[in-house]
């Protein structure tokens, strides 16, 4: 391991959420999501504003990226759904895990 290895690269990085959040679509952000953890950054934001839809597929997905983010030290946001996501993370009851803004 090289000396600064646990100094996050990047304070944030953000990911912007345009289409649904579904089975269909879930293996394509799991592989943005990961990347964008691979920089190592303090703080993931994902910009869910412009999500119309999130299934339950999705939002196992995003716990597990909360996982990771969390276990390298850093941490997930879920920026500004929309009513309709807003209700289904409630619904899902992940608000006491997930930040949502």
């Amino acid at each position: 391991m090289h000396s600064g290895t646990t100094d996050p690269a990047y304070p944030t990085v953000e990911v912007v959420i345009t289409e649904e959040l579904d089975a269909s679509s879930v293996p394509r952000f799991t592989a943005l999501l990961n990347e964008a953890a691979d920089m190592r950054p303090e703080h993931l934001v994902v910009d869910l504003a412009q999500c119309p839809f999130i299934d339950a597929s999705a939002i196992g997905m995003l716990l597990d990226v909360h996982r990771r983010m969390w276990t390298a030290g850093g941490r997930l946001t879920l920026r500004s759904p929309g009513p309709r996501v807003a209700r289904t993370l409630q619904l899902a009851r992940v608000e006491h895990v997930l930040l949502v803004q």
